[in-house]
């Protein structure tokens, strides 16, 4: 059975090493309820270099894809959980932008086109990711008593400029990402002429 999942030919090292990446992104997601920050920004950078690692491992990318989606939407549920548990102000638009993203989610799982994630953009991990910082730098840099109350004084007050960084970085990165299919390292290698 698992052989199925990998290329002919990988071996027991590589199945273990693809093993522990594929842990390490479902552990992430249960981490990002107790602590945001950390396994926040490490399941981002997992998410980043994945397919990267896995693919040469031996898995393959028929089985990553499903497998990467799936966990991503772990983590989506995570965000949720975090923003309501913590009674974030923002609760609601982090709701509405998890079943947003899941329409793509699920149009991809059903379909395997990728064109569904670029029409239905990840905004989610982005606006967590920024709201969790912002409140762990109140929090432990800046040792403020309110930090929750600043930390959220800030995403209203820049809310039009956080907003727009986000769509402008998801839209290109849902492009390259799902519609291109371009790896952007080597993007850039080309536009720099190396």
């Amino acid at each position: 059975m698992i052989q199925r999942l990998f290329a002919p030919g990988t071996g027991t090292t590589e199945f273990a090493a693809a093993g522990l990446i594929i842990g390490a992104k479902f552990l992430l997601p249960v981490l990002i309820v107790r602590f945001p920050l950390a396994p926040g920004w490490a399941n981002f950078v997992l998410d980043s270099v994945d397919g990267d690692l896995l693919i040469p491992l031996g898995l393959r990318n028929e089985t990553y894809q499903p497998v990467d989606k799936v966990a991503d939407w772990a983590t989506y549920v995570a965000i949720v959980v975090v923003a309501y548990r913590s009674g974030w102000p923002i609760r609601r638009l982090m709701l509405a932008l998890f079943v947003f993203r899941s329409v793509g989610q699920v149009g991809f799982l059903l379909t395997n086109e990728e064109l569904p994630l670029a029409v239905f953009p990840n905004f989610l991990e982005p606006l967590f990711l920024v709201t969790a910082s912002i409140l762990a730098y109140e929090r432990a840099v800046r040792r403020l008593p309110d930090w929750r109350d600043a930390g959220f004084a800030i995403l209203r007050q820049h809310r039009w400029l956080i907003g727009t960084l986000i769509v402008a970085y998801k839209v290109q990165d849902e492009y390259f990402t799902h519609v291109a299919n371009v790896d952007r390292s080597e993007w850039l290698q080309r536009i720099l002429g190396r």
